[in-house]
């Protein structure tokens, strides 16, 4: 009898974790939104061949945006609980919270790109690009791809059932030209300081448009995505 006590005790912290996955995936529209994304990515490495030690790296880089959402739930339960009514702290608990999720995907964003074009490829990629033979020089590249994120920001605003063109929509056009000017500041210097500065940049853009309620945060990290992909394939595809 004292050893099924004991294995029911040793079970039930395990029984009260899993209860506050399942439920956590249940009411949160996010969090089943990042699993979703788990399992794709995780596809995509097998895919794309991904070393074991890079798939690794891919999988606990996206456990902290899976994490990172948990903790913002289990914060806005608790603001909720001790501040039912509007309350500026409350709203500042909130919003920190929700920006730390933001900051982790944006980190997944780019660890799982670096992953995919991988070192070989990364180094080509600077190195080819830094030929002018086919005529396309940086800047002209940079005009194309803004160009092109345009109307794909666009097309991305009118599938969505709120916000304008101008304002607000399914993709964020403030965060989708921020991470395509910052992922095109790789392809010009060798400093990885300076590509960090960019990438940081863009991830205090997508923030403010968060702050000023402007965007969700599925809305920000589709918009950074859109931009991410741009500029991989606008300065990766060209390649000779």
């Amino acid at each position: 009898m004292r050893i099924v006590n004991r294995a029911s005790n040793l079970l039930a912290p395990f029984k009260v974790a899993v209860s506050g996955i399942i439920f956590t995936f249940r009411t949160q529209r996010h969090m089943r939104f990042h699993l979703y994304v788990v399992l794709v990515v995780l596809t995509l490495g097998v895919l794309v061949d991904l070393q074991l030690r890079e798939m690794l790296v891919l999988l606990f880089t996206i456990s902290l945006v899976v994490v990172a959402e948990m903790f913002n739930s289990a914060i806005e339960a608790v603001v909720d609980l001790a501040s039912p009514n509007y309350h500026p702290m409350a709203k500042f608990a909130k919003d920190i919270a929700a920006g730390a999720v933001l900051v982790t995907t944006m980190v997944a964003l780019v660890v799982g790109a670096l992953l995919i074009v991988g070192e070989d490829r990364w180094e080509a990629i600077k190195v080819n690009l830094s030929s002018e033979n086919l005529g396309l020089t940086f800047p002209l590249r940079l005009i194309i791809g803004a160009a092109i994120l345009f109307f794909a920001v666009v097309v991305g605003k009118g599938l969505g059932k709120r916000g304008t063109v101008l304002q607000g929509g399914l993709v964020s056009g403030h965060a989708a030209y921020a991470f395509f000017f910052a992922f095109a500041v790789p392809f010009v210097t060798e400093n990885v300081l300076a590509s960090c500065l960019a990438i940081l940049l863009a991830c205090i853009v997508a923030q403010s448009r968060y702050e000023a309620k402007i965007h969700s945060i599925f809305e920000l990290v589709l918009g950074a995505g859109v931009g991410t992909l741009l500029a991989l394939v606008i300065f990766g595809s060209w390649v000779h």
